[in-house]
């Protein structure tokens, strides 16, 4: 019989929560199960195993990262989009670090086309839209802001800028320099 008040969202939240105190690569059942003072086996009444675990905070990381996104970029074009996308991205990333690791996590395909995934594709395309980048340069525009996003949000949660001054001014440089790049794509 189920534990009274354990339910898969639950425990996905209580997961979300756990991975962003431990990491996502600490995330276990058994420090799940510690945490609401049960045995492991009382959460396999309603998670199949550590990686189903890991998938459904996956899933919910990337709905909320999208909700985030979403919310910031309405009503905005052009730069004014890419820098709040931005900034929601970033900003995400260092409230839930735990979390936003979860949200690299490479998923089923049928999983990822159920997930937020796709809305996140459809509005990076959508800034991309202000700076008329026609196919394939957009996917490749796509590839470019993901890259730089993730790999300026890792080093810096990583700590890897600690010791130099300045982190927001060079991320504010980093957008502009994006900005430039998008309006001035070079031709195939």
């Amino acid at each position: 019989m189920a534990r009274a008040g354990l339910t898969a969202e639950r425990l996905t939240q209580a997961a979300a929560e756990l991975a962003d105190e431990v990491g996502f690569e600490n995330l276990t059942v058994s420090a799940l199960a510690r945490r609401f003072g049960v045995k492991d086996a009382s959460l396999y009444s309603h998670i199949r195993n550590a990686q189903d675990l890991r998938v459904r905070v996956a899933v919910q990381a990337l709905a909320e990262l999208a909700d985030r996104v979403a919310a910031a970029l309405a009503g905005r074009a052009g730069k004014d989009a890419l820098v709040a996308f931005a900034g929601a991205y970033r900003d995400y990333a260092k409230a839930h670090p735990g979390r936003y690791a979860a949200t690299q996590t490479e998923l089923d395909q049928e999983t990822a086309a159920a997930s937020a995934a796709p809305r996140h594709a459809e509005m990076t395309r959508a800034i991309l839209r202000g700076y008329e980048l026609p196919e394939p340069d957009q996917t490749d525009a796509v590839r470019l802001l993901h890259s730089t996003f993730h790999g300026y949000v890792s080093l810096e949660t990583a700590g890897a800028f600690r010791r130099a001054p300045g982190l927001d001014a060079s991320w504010s440089r980093v957008l502009d320099a994006l900005d430039v790049a998008l309006r001035n794509w070079p031709p195939a």
